[in-house]
């Protein structure tokens, strides 16, 4: 987290948190919900100023009861989640490919699974050293332009209302699970919508 961040924190710990005003979208994006965006459930305008984006990006986090949040100065301001918390991209790298989020967070896969509506998801470590000393096991959207790249990697199988089977990654063989996306969240303990009623 960066440094101005924390010591934003330190000098106004009692500021509001945000919630509605701030999404994630399934490409990675990070979108402004304005009020009438927000009251007619429209997705919203994407960010594509480089420093904002590289800004909230540094500083995104999950607290304890699997909101995820950018911490603009001061204040919270808790995202509303399109699908997962991360999006994953297959990326060019000196061993062939690698995993990244929409944060360019490295990902340490262990499977993947995929939905009813065909999506595929990475099961797997992210390494969130800028918010916690410890690395924690989550689940990412792989982007749709890279589907194509996954399915050259897998073996499928058809299973009821989705696909199993395997799938290689660097040398290795990993699973292919289906699930259902309605479980997603309480599976890997997220809260695709915050608000301030969240129970704890």
């Amino acid at each position: 987290m960066d440094e101005q961040v924390l010591r934003s924190l330190i000098k106004w710990p009692n500021v509001p948190d945000c919630f509605g005003w701030l999404a994630l979208d399934r490409r990675g994006q990070w979108r402004m919900r304005d009020e009438f965006t927000q009251q007619n459930k429209l997705p919203g305008q994407v960010i594509t100023h480089t420093a904002l984006n590289e800004f909230i990006s540094r500083n995104y986090a999950c607290d304890t009861l699997g909101r995820y949040f950018f911490q603009n100065g001061p204040q919270r301001v808790f995202i509303t989640l399109d699908i997962t918390p991360w999006i994953a991209r297959i990326t060019p790298s000196e061993n062939g490919s690698e995993l990244l989020t929409q944060c360019k967070n490295p990902i340490k896969p262990s499977s993947a699974l995929s939905d009813e509506n065909g999506n595929i998801y990475i099961v797997g470590i992210v390494n969130q050293v800028q918010f916690s000393k410890e690395d924690s096991q989550t689940v990412a959207l792989l982007h749709d332009h890279d589907l194509d790249h996954f399915s050259q990697l897998a073996k499928l199988h058809e299973e009821a209302c989705s696909f199993g089977g395997s799938w290689i990654w660097q040398g290795k063989q990993l699973p292919l699970d289906p699930i259902l996306s309605e479980e997603l969240a309480a599976r890997f303990n997220f809260v695709a919508k915050p608000s301030e009623k969240v129970s704890s």
